[in-house]
């Protein structure tokens, strides 16, 4: 085989691989998600009150962060689907099943999607937080 010719198949291939890996694209046109931080209480409000209103089997979650803020670990994911286009911010309590992650501080895994994640929402008068749960699977 020719050379150029096998370079233009190793080109497509590895375009193709590249392409597979990463998030769809997404428009936000809510303007709390725009113009609010993911960690404020607005915007925590705001991502509550779509995710009660929309079909959650429909939403896709991508690792995008991890942050570290006031003394507490927080992952941030890139949630989409349904007419949903936000950043999440989850705690973690029990690390057991992101050793791996938390170790790394995330830099191996961004981009990743996080398959049926699972989370609780604890809201009271003065806060909201997301609390990791747990997730089926993660591509890369």
């Amino acid at each position: 085989m020719k050379l150029q010719t096998r370079l233009a198949i190793s080109t497509i291939i590895l375009i193709t691989i590249l392409s597979s890996c990463s998030r769809p694209d997404c428009k936000n046109s809510n303007p709390v998600f725009n113009q609010k931080q993911p960690g404020s209480t607005e915007y925590k409000a705001e991502l509550v009150k779509q995710l009660q209103t929309i079909d959650r089997s429909k939403l896709t979650y991508w690792f995008k962060d991890y942050v570290e803020a006031g003394g507490r670990e927080l992952l941030q994911f890139d949630v989409q689907g349904d007419g949903l286009c936000a950043v999440m911010e989850i705690e973690v309590e029990d690390w057991t099943r992101l050793a791996d992650l938390r170790k790394k501080k995330g830099a191996s895994y961004r981009g990743a999607e996080f398959k049926d994640l699972k989370f609780d929402i604890l809201q009271d008068s003065s806060s909201i937080r997301i609390l990791f749960k747990n997730y089926s699977d993660i591509i890369d």
